[in-house]
């Protein structure tokens, strides 16, 4: 994977620099996905899960970086931001939706029912990615539904496995899954949690360059997990 060169890599800098740009990531096609498969009965964590990452601080509460419906502690050196949608007011974000389009953009910043509302990016800490915090409306779903929603929303994905956690009270769904990229022509790991709280469905999602860095990247997931909080 490291040694990837050429075309590949030039694509995928661009799939980077517009999730980097917009804040969102993955279609609303689910053509090729596979039927999920579910975890058994019992088995509430990932097999071989990794060891959580040192921690960096926790966000979700008012003051910090990004307020939401959950706390959770992010690792060391990962950089959190808030996600505002864009609109065109001249402002530079405004002004690249205003040129893509704004139905573009709120594709990119919605997934299944979803939203995106906070980043946390790995680049400080030397990795390639993000973990994405995305927020629904309150209703009636749960968070295996919204999960679904979510990973299905996901243009190529596929082989879904589902599972159940519990963490600080709150007990969640999860989800470890392929995503197949036609431009790359191949495919790599994604992961993703859900809860739901009175103030509506919380999602918090790892992707990743390719597997290595996902890889690298699942003990900062695993810290989310664990130390995930209601506001």
């Amino acid at each position: 994977m490291r040694g990837r060169t050429g075309a590949g890599w030039r694509g995928a800098a661009q799939v980077l620099l517009l999730a980097g740009v917009l804040a969102g990531c993955g279609g609303s096609d689910d053509e090729g996905a596979r039927p999920a498969a579910t975890a058994p009965a019992g088995q509430t964590g990932a097999p071989g899960a990794a060891s959580p990452a040192a921690s960096g601080g926790r966000i979700g509460a008012a003051g910090s970086a990004c307020r939401l419906p959950v706390t959770f502690e992010v690792a060391r050196g990962w950089k959190a931001k808030a996600i505002a949608s864009p609109k065109p007011s001249g402002s530079p974000a405004g002004e690249f939706a205003e040129e893509l389009g704004e139905d573009l953009v709120d594709g990119l910043l919605r997934q299944g029912p979803v939203t995106a509302v906070c980043e946390i990016d790995a680049k400080p800490a030397g990795h390639i990615g993000f973990l994405r915090v995305w927020k629904g409306e309150p209703g009636d779903a749960d968070a295996r539904g919204v999960l679904q929603g979510f990973v299905t929303a996901e243009e190529g994905a596929r082989h879904a496995t589902y599972r159940t956690f519990t963490s600080g009270g709150l007990t969640g769904a999860r989800v470890d899954y392929e995503v197949w990229s036609e431009l790359l022509e191949e495919s790599k790991k994604e992961c993703a949690l859900a809860v739901v709280t009175a103030d509506g469905p919380v999602v918090v999602h790892l992707g990743g360059m390719d597997d290595q860095e996902h890889e690298e990247m699942l003990p900062a997931f695993e810290l989310a997990r664990r130390t995930l909080r209601t506001a």
